[in-house]
C-alpha cells in the first residue's frame, strides 16, 4: 500500500503540488492513501482524482482576496527586500467588535474550497476505492483528529478541510460538533505515523520546509512578526518530532519512507499568497522532485 503525505505550509504548498505532479505523472505512482495538513489538505483531493491541472490553476492563481474574508495584516516590502507583515489595525479591531476570537476571517477559502471541488467529484472520489484523509486539531479535547473521505459527507468533508487550514489567531476558529477546531499542523504537522498506522507500507513525504536551518530569524517589528516567528518555531519543532516519530513507525512496521524537502527557503511568511511566486513554485518543485530522482538512480547500484 502506498501513501502520499503532504505537510502544512501556507502558500508553499505551490511547492508540494509540483512535486506530486512529478511523483504522479512521471514516476507514474498510485496511491492508495493520501493525507495532507493545512495547504495539504487542499491538495489531496484533487490529486487523488488525477485532475492535477485543475489544483494548479487554483495555486498559481490564488492571491489573498482568495484566501481572507477578513485580512489582519498589510504586506509591505522591509529594508531587507523581502515581504513582512503588520498589523491593519482597523480590520483587527472591527472583528473583534462582531465578536471574534481572531484577529482575521478566512470565509473567502472555505468558498473556495467548495467551489473547486464539487458534489461529483467527491462522490467519485468516495467510489474510486481511494482513501483521501485531512487532518484536524480539536482544541476543545486537546487531539488531533484525521478526517476520512469515507466517513462524511460531502458539506462536513469542505469543512475538515478549510478547519485544517486555518491557521488561528490569523484565520477562523470554527466551532463544529460542540468543539473548537483549528489547522491541522497545530498537533500533526507531516502525519508519517498515520498513514502507516493505516497500512501504508510505502510512503511518499512532502515536507515544506528545508531539512536544515538555512538561516536566523529577524528580530520581530512588531506584534504580528513576533506571533509568526512564535508559530513558526512551535511548527518547526512540531514537524521534526513528526518526523522522527513517521521514521520509528516505519522502522517497525518495516515501510519504506521518501522525504522530499523543500531544497532552499521558498518565504519566511507563508501567509503572503503571491500568484508569481507560487507559480515559480509549482515549476520547482516539478524540477526539484525530478532532479531528486535523477540523483537516485545514478546512485543505485548495478544489479
Amino acid at each position: 500500500m502506498r501513501a502520499l503525505v503532504i505537510s502544512g505550509g501556507g502558500s508553499k504548498g505551490a511547492f508540494a503540488g509540483g512535486v506530486a505532479q512529478y511523483l504522479i505523472e512521471e514516476l507514474k505512482h498510485e496511491y492508495d492513501l493520501y493525507l495532507g495538513t493545512s495547504t495539504g489538505s487542499l491538495l489531496i483531493s484533487h490529486l487523488a482524482l488525477g485532475m492535477i491541472d485543475k489544483i494548479k490553476h487554483v495555486y498559481t492563481h490564488v492571491n489573498q482576496d482568495s484566501i481572507f474574508s477578513s485580512r489582519p495584516f498589510i504586506t509591505k516590502i522591509d529594508k531587507f527586500q523581502d515581504q513582512s507583515i503588520s498589523i491593519n489595525h482597523w480590520k483587527v479591531l472591527r472583528n473583534f467588535m462582531k465578536g471574534s476570537k481572531t484577529f482575521g476571517e478566512s470565509h473567502n477559502l472555505r468558498k473556495l474550497i467548495k467551489k473547486t471541488l464539487t458534489v461529483a467529484e467527491f462522490q467519485q472520489l468516495q467510489q474510486s476505492g481511494k482513501e483521501v484523509v485531512v487532518t484536524v486539531s480539536n482544541l476543545s479535547l486537546n487531539e488531533v483528529e484525521y478526517k476520512s473521505i469515507k466517513d462524511v459527507t460531502y458539506g462536513d468533508f469542505i469543512d475538515w478541510i478549510w478547519i485544517s487550514c486555518n491557521y488561528i489567531p490569523f484565520m477562523s476558529l470554527v466551532k463544529k460538533n460542540g468543539c473548537e477546531y483549528a489547522d491541522g499542523g497545530f498537533g500533526s504537522m507531516v502525519p508519517i505515523k498515520e498513514a502507516i498506522d493505516r497500512g501504508a507500507t510505502v510512503v511518499d513525504v512532502i515536507i515544506l520546509e528545508t531539512e536544515v536551518t538555512y538561516y536566523n530569524s529577524l528580530p520581530s517589528t512588531n506584534v504580528f512578526s513576533l506571533l509568526t516567528s512564535l508559530h513558526g518555531f512551535m511548527m518547526d519543532r512540531i514537524e521534526k518530532q513528526n518526523i522522527a516519530i513517521g521514521k520509528f513507525a516505519a522502522n517497525n512496521h518495516d515501510a519504506i519512507i521518501n522525504l522530499y524537502y523543500t531544497p532552499t527557503v521558498l518565504t519566511v511568511n507563508s501567509l503572503i499568497f503571491k500568484k508569481e511566486k507560487m507559480t515559480q513554485w509549482w515549476q520547482r518543485g516539478y524540477d526539484y522532485a525530478a532532479q531528486k530522482n535523477i540523483d537516485l538512480n545514478e546512485i543505485k547500484p548495478e544489479s
